[in-house]
């Protein structure tokens, strides 16, 4: 059985205040393309369809045209809801749609019911495990503690269960919107730590042949039967390195996996500049950037004049512009900035509690008191996302 694993699309995102509308339409025509001409026998969506748990109506008018496509080629297709989505807005009327062949799902009680495709070696089982945000489904799961790994743990064990259950031979996939250990990160997506943890070992699901992955924007492979595809298109600068592709899976009859990335439409390419203004404007080899949307990096030790709109004379699309002053290394300021890279909200809250105190750090007791606060403000936004 073929499958065409994607996620992350983001509907209704900008970049940098330009509308990517017009290149999702462009991505959601290319997805239904790329599902025709493979023959592809599902298509796998795992989670953060929208951008907001309110998305724009340009963009639920996007996703309502896909569906209809969708349905229109007999290409069933399961998606899940991720951290961005609101699963309650998402899963509307998801019983009606289900008989056109588009399978939602959002609800975390309903993890262990999956679709069941057949091909000549026998059932498929697909479970969808839309993104589990462990201080709301903790009760639902009766886990002990309130962590990634305590809820998708559980939340496996009723999908193993329910696949013992079925006739031997069963070939099965698994769909989840989470951060699994030895995945790669960028700019682009929402924060979804718990009690200073976020990522899950990729053991958590063991037992399957396949784990269509969301949340990560960039695809990646964490091994040979759990795959990112990541986001069809770039939402931060951070993505100027990645190729945006789908991953074309072929499912063999013993479980046996292949497979292969497909390409997506790119709109505009990104490129990421750095150096003086003066340099910028005048190196010959920048030109290949000229119609790239470009962020800059200037190093001037003195903020030059009209920086914007001199970069803009020769780089039409430039987007974002940063200041990073050359310094030298005893500057306070330079070492400020290297002390906060590369560091998490936590651990600069922690840096801070150091600095003021004079070089004394926060005890365990006071570590736990600001994982509190953030997992508080963390999940007050979900509950508001939920609540609408």
């Amino acid at each position: 059985m073929r499958f065409l694993h994607t996620s992350d699309w983001h509907l209704g995102r900008s970049f940098h205040r330009v509308s990517l509308l017009d290149a999702q339409a462009a991505f959601l025509d290319h997805l239904v393309t790329t599902a025709r001409e493979h023959d592809v026998d599902a298509v796998l969506v795992a989670g953060d369809v929208y951008d907001r748990a309110v998305p724009p109506l340009a963009a639920v008018e996007l996703f309502d045209q896909v569906l209809h496509r969708l349905a229109d080629a007999g290409v069933p297709t399961v998606m899940i809801s991720g951290n961005h989505d609101s699963a309650r807005r998402l899963g509307v009327a998801a019983g009606l749609i289900e008989r056109a062949g588009i399978h939602l799902r959002t609800d975390p009680a309903g993890c262990a019911g999956p679709v069941v495709l057949t091909d000549e070696h026998g059932d498929i089982a697909l479970y969808g495990l839309p993104y589990l945000e462990p201080a709301l489904v903790r009760d639902e799961f009766r886990t002990r503690t309130a962590g990634h790994e305590a809820v998708l743990g559980a939340a496996m064990e009723r999908v193993r269960a329910d696949l013992a259950q079925r006739a031997p031979g069963t070939r099965s996939v698994v769909l989840a919107h989470a951060f699994v250990a030895g995945g790669q990160v960028s700019d682009s997506e929402r924060d979804i730590t718990v009690g200073g943890v976020a990522a899950v070992p990729a053991g958590v699901f063991d037992g399957v042949d396949y784990t269509a992955l969301g949340h990560l924007h960039g695809c990646q492979t964490i091994n040979d039967r759990v795959r990112y595809s990541g986001s069809p298109l770039a939402y931060s600068f951070s993505e100027t390195r990645h190729r945006k592709t789908m991953w074309l899976v072929e499912l063999g009859p013993a479980g046996e996996i292949a497979a292969e990335r497909l390409d997506c439409p790119v709109p505009r390419p990104l490129a990421r500049i750095q150096g003086r203004l003066e340099d910028l404007l005048a190196d010959p080899s920048l030109a290949r950037h000229e119609q790239s949307w470009v962020e800059a990096t200037l190093t001037d030790p003195a903020r030059p004049a009209e920086p914007m709109a001199r970069l803009a004379e020769r780089f039409p699309h430039i987007l974002n512009l940063v200041f990073a002053p050359e310094r030298t290394d005893e500057d306070p300021l330079s070492s400020y900035a290297e002390r906060l890279r590369d560091r998490d909200d936590h651990q600069i809250a922690e840096d801070f509690v150091t600095h003021v105190r004079g070089g004394s750090g926060p005890d365990e007791r006071e570590r736990a008191v600001l994982r509190g606060a953030f997992d508080d403000v963390r999940v007050g936004n979900a509950v508001r996302e939920v609540a609408g």
